[in-house]
């Protein structure tokens, strides 16, 4: 929604129409693992021609992380071994184009 995830839950009980609805703030481990383990990681790719610290910005700026954590993640996204939801991915391979990045996600076929 916007430039941030959203979330959202809703059941009803088919016997006595009783409905449910939750949503909000940052997705609960329980339900991102039902995501992952129902379809599958999503990984992001980033064009190889690419400067590091152009990348760098956009993910100290998205994940709120210092220098240390920030080159960490970038070794992941250059090894094409960042992952997580299609949606999260997705959501910052935007972050990253609005940059000038040349970003995509895309599902994976193996789960590491």
């Amino acid at each position: 929604m916007g430039e941030a995830l959203r979330w959202d839950v809703e059941s009803t009980c088919p016997a006595c129409g009783f409905a449910l609805a939750v949503c909000g703030g940052d997705l609960p481990e329980e339900l991102r693992g039902r995501l992952l383990s129902e379809h599958g990681r999503a990984r992001l790719w980033v064009a190889p021609s690419t400067r590091n610290a152009a990348i760098m910005r956009v993910l100290r700026a998205e994940l709120g992380i210092g220098p240390d954590g920030v080159r960490a993640v970038l070794e992941k996204v250059l090894t094409g071994q960042y992952s997580g939801t299609l949606p999260e991915m997705e959501l910052m391979a935007r972050k990253l184009r609005a940059s000038g990045i040349e970003a995509a996600a895309s599902r994976t076929v193996d789960d590491p």
